[in-house]
């Protein structure tokens, strides 16, 4: 089916689209190839594909090529639409600060960012809505309900475990509580992936996020221990043997596992509970080319870029892709995740994660200095 498409199939970027851009209803399959259903276009889906075209290029911010395997889409929105693509790569604040600064030069399109940015954004004005023809398949926590954003793939935090230091595999935090070996969280006091880490064990002992406290004193007592490394969660540290134990995203642990080495390491979702969370597409309401990111939005939810995502070990947002088997194997099994779940409100935990840097100076790093 690929390979159709990249022969010139009239097609928007979607196997088995489901509903019209622009109306409810539901069209027949007009064709099948390869096993796959799929549909002839619709006028809307024509209009945006051609309006893209004219636009000729999309500019992002904070999609590069090696996140998330951002690479591949990127070459199948040129290689299928012939748009040229260009990215600057930031952190998530600061895509929102170049669409709020940059307005007037109309410069950026569409940016990827943590979840609980996505709501700053619609509070500056600076987001364009669009949903998607796979908008009644994304879960109600993953999107604006007026398509201001939507999350494209999400993360868990989990255990990074060097297998070479640490004879018992720690499969729960109770585990992890329990074992010798040092553990490295992260800046808590600036990166976000490590105050997750905060609000995953929280969570899975009861706290949520307007209680993070339940979080804050496991820490306190590996701390006390002297079981928290302040070394740089890096993959050359990880590389060479420095960290027995990272808390970070399934998907940057299980790149790091397959970057290194896949037998040195598991990967391990804790069986208590964590936080799942995600990144979400914004598109920039002064976007110098607005349909070619409404475009990518398109692809990034269908299919082809759910599988693309997933290669760069990401897990799709879409639970009904299907994935390849090649693919699929170096996921985490699903089952893993049943006591996995989202933040019940990010406004809430942006106020807590506010104050999270203090209380990880008061409670925790005293005890290891």
């Amino acid at each position: 089916m690929r390979k159709l498409w990249r022969t010139g199939i009239g097609l928007l970027v979607i196997a088995g689209m489901a509903v019209s851009l622009t109306a409810c209803t539901k069209p027949e399959p007009a064709v099948k190839a390869s096993g796959i259903e799929s549909v002839s276009y619709v006028a809307a889906a024509a209009d945006l594909e051609k309006a893209a075209k004219m636009e000729g290029q999309i500019v992002s911010v904070g999609m590069p090529d090696s996140w998330a395997n951002w690479k591949d889409t990127w070459e199948d929105l040129t290689g299928i639409y012939g748009l040229k693509h260009t990215d600057t790569a930031m952190s998530s604040s600061e895509g929102i600060a170049i669409f709020e600064a940059e307005k007037d030069k109309r410069a950026a399109d569409i940016s990827d960012v943590g979840i609980a940015f996505a709501p700053v954004a619609v509070e500056k004005g600076i987001v364009q809505p669009y949903k998607t023809t796979y908008w009644d398949e994304i879960p109600d926590w993953a999107k604006d309900k007026d398509g201001n954003w939507v999350v494209g793939y999400q993360g868990t935090i989990g255990f990074l475990v060097n297998k070479t230091l640490v004879k018992d595999v720690p499969k729960s935090w109770e585990d992890l509580a329990k074992g010798d070996y040092k553990i490295v969280v992260g800046d808590v006091t600036q990166a976000a992936q490590a105050q997750m880490s905060v609000l995953a064990a929280a969570m899975a002992m009861g706290g949520d996020e307007s209680d993070i406290q339940p979080g804050i004193d496991f820490f306190r007592k590996l701390a006390k221990q002297k079981r928290i490394s302040k070394a740089e969660l890096s993959v050359a540290n990880i590389e060479k043997g420095e960290i027995p134990v990272a808390l970070l995203w399934d998907f940057n642990a299980i790149g790091y596992r397959e970057q290194i080495d896949y037998e040195q390491f598991e990967v391990v979702i804790p069986s208590e509970g964590s936080v799942v969370s995600g990144n979400a597409t914004i598109i920039n309401k002064y976007a110098p080319h607005p349909n070619a990111a409404k475009l990518a939005r398109e692809y990034i939810l269908s299919d082809f870029g759910q599988i693309n995502l997933a290669r760069g070990y990401a897990r799709p947002i879409r639970e009904n892709v299907k994935l390849p088997d090649d693919v699929a194997s170096k996921l985490i099994d699903s089952s893993e995740y049943k006591h996995a779940k989202p933040v019940g409100d990010y406004k809430v935990w942006d106020e807590t994660s506010k104050k999270l840097p203090q209380l990880w100076q008061d409670q925790v790093l005293v005890h290891l200095d």
